[in-house]
């Protein structure tokens, strides 16, 4: 077998996914039809494979703001229960068919309640779509398990009323708490409350954090959220030198193993780098950061797991020790139960690495 993995060994390689948004991962010919049933207008194609080029194109504009604005008709579309399980079922069938065998997907729910879904409902036919597409994934031979993150957005005051979502819903299905929307101007412990009752009940949190704004986002996730990971992180590396040594906050990121959920391709739609090539997730990685490799939105993007790992691969020359050490790394940074962790290193990763290495 070759050193360096080729997309079809890729694609058949046990994956695991720790940051990717339910709003930026639709079938474009759901869009389509979803638009149509609810009578929501103004799509800016009327064909999937024209809608899906219009959704990378206007994503890859070079600026966060720009790219944040595909998500009203993602969103717009999704504002019915009905609609809600459905992509979610699709979500969890497309990343099994991709080979993701564990993957936590994020959503901010008070999206999805402008039309009078009782936010409730809206976790619920979340939970409810993933839990059916995990189980017609595994009747296809290809199983998958899905656990749902779930966003408060940073400039809006529903920061309590999710976290108490995240710790009602946690046996059935919800791994933890996120926050999302802009860094600069919200900082992560504008509503201490809401980070009070996670932390009293024990609940998992990763937070957005050093990907528009720089250093101090990440400290203030550290400190002020207690995030446990980093939604991107990838700023870290304004306090990495040519010559490798680190700042104070890179020091202590890299020495407690901090996860970081990058994701290249989305942060050079974003403007965040220039190209792949000058991305920091090879040089994080090579310095010993704990740095996990992610889709954050496939529709946006157009890219699958299989496609950013095959693209950073391509780039870096990166081999099956490093497919395997991301992969791991992500597994060991999940918010799953330590006995599903096991299991899947036992039972599904490891083999299915050894199987590709063999």
């Amino acid at each position: 077998m070759s050193s360096v993995p080729d997309a079809d060994s890729l694609r058949r390689a046990p994956k695991v996914l720790l940051h990717d948004h339910l709003d930026g991962g639709l079938r474009p010919q759901t869009v389509l039809e979803l638009a149509d049933e609810s009578g929501y207008r103004g799509l800016p194609a009327d064909d999937a494979d024209a809608l899906g080029r219009w959704f990378r194109q206007a994503a890859d504009s070079g600026s966060l703001e720009r790219y944040l604005e595909t998500f009203a008709h993602t969103v717009g579309v999704m504002q019915r229960p009905e609609a809600i399980r459905r992509v979610a079922r699709e979500c969890a069938l497309d990343l099994a068919a991709d080979g993701v065998v564990y993957a936590e997907v994020r959503m901010a729910p008070e999206l999805l309640t402008s039309r009078g879904t009782p936010i409730e409902e809206v976790v619920e036919a979340i939970l409810d779509g993933f839990a059916r597409g995990s189980a017609d994934a595994a009747a296809a031979g290809t199983p998958i398990t899905v656990g749902s993150l779930l966003c408060a957005m940073r400039q809006n005051d529903r920061w309590d009323e999710v976290a108490a979502l995240v710790v009602r819903y946690r046996d059935a299905g919800v791994v933890g708490f996120d926050l999302a929307g802009p860094e600069d101007g919200f900082p992560p412990d504008r509503h201490p409350s809401a980070i009070a009752l996670l932390d009293r009940e024990g609940a998992h949190r990763t937070i957005h954090a050093g990907e528009a704004a720089g250093i101090g986002s990440i400290v203030a996730a550290l400190d002020g959220a207690h995030a446990e990971r980093l939604g991107h992180g990838v700023r870290i590396a304004d306090e990495v030198a040519a010559d490798g040594s680190l700042g104070p906050v890179a020091k202590r990121v890299r020495e407690e193993q901090v996860p970081l959920e990058v994701a290249p391709s989305s942060n050079v739609q974003t403007g965040a780098y220039p190209s792949l090539a000058e991305h920091p997730v090879d040089r994080l990685h090579r310095l010993g950061f704990a740095v996990t490799l992610n889709t954050d939105n496939r529709l946006m993007s157009g890219v699958s797991a299989t496609g950013e790992l095959a693209d950073v691969v391509a780039t870096f020359g990166w081999g099956w020790d490093d497919v395997q050490t991301v992969t791991e790394r992500a597994l060991a940074a999940a918010f799953v139960p330590e006995a599903e962790r096991a299991r899947l290193l036992r039972d599904v990763v490891r083999p299915g690495f050894a199987a590709l290495r063999s």
